[in-house]
């Protein structure tokens, strides 16, 4: 298990293979499909973005609200294949990394490799777990969308897997390969 900090993502993304289990600590931003949208406008119109692209870490999820006590409600990824159409863009203006769940499109694939950054997953279905590992929140742009606003999120911890990393290792393909092995 590695145990790295986002603030060492854009140096450290580059030794992460794929497969490698990572527990995840720092700021984190969340950033869904509409949200997407919004930042990739942002950029064609030259205008400040809700938060540095570059060396940053975002987390395709769309928290629940709070429950008395609790910082954050459920907090699973989504179905990053959504974000695809941006994240080439985002990636090529110093996007490190993108947490989600599922396979990648294979332009999203080379600007990982083209930009030295990563894809994790998170385990899809254990919201209400994950957001125990989830310190702080704060909605920081596009309050009227909801849970898909965009939050800084501190995380503690957070288990993830090394889904597509940048040397070419994408455990979706290799998963799909050693099964037919096996077969």
């Amino acid at each position: 298990m590695i145990e790295m900090n986002t603030a060492e993502l854009k140096e450290k993304a580059k030794t992460l293979r794929a497969g490698d289990r990572v527990l995840l600590s720092g700021v984190v931003y969340t950033s869904r499909d509409a949200a997407h949208k919004r930042i990739n406008t942002l950029i064609d119109e030259g205008k400040e973005l809700p938060y540095e692209l570059s060396g940053s870490a975002i987390y395709y999820a769309g928290p629940t609200g709070a429950r008395e006590g609790m910082v954050i409600g459920s907090c699973g990824p989504t179905t990053s294949g959504r974000m695809d159409v941006y994240s080439p863009r985002f990636l090529d203006l110093g996007l490190s990394a993108m947490i989600g769940k599922g396979e990648r499109s294979e332009a999203v694939c080379d600007a990982i490799r083209r930009n030295g950054a990563v894809y994790f997953c998170a385990v899809g279905g254990a919201g209400a777990l994950a957001c125990k590992c989830i310190t702080e929140c704060e909605v920081i742009a596009f309050e009227d969308l909801g849970c898909e606003s965009v939050k800084r999120l501190r995380f503690e911890k957070f288990p993830l897997i090394v889904a597509v990393d940048c040397e070419g290792g994408d455990i979706f393909k290799s998963g799909r390969a050693q099964y037919a092995q096996h077969s």
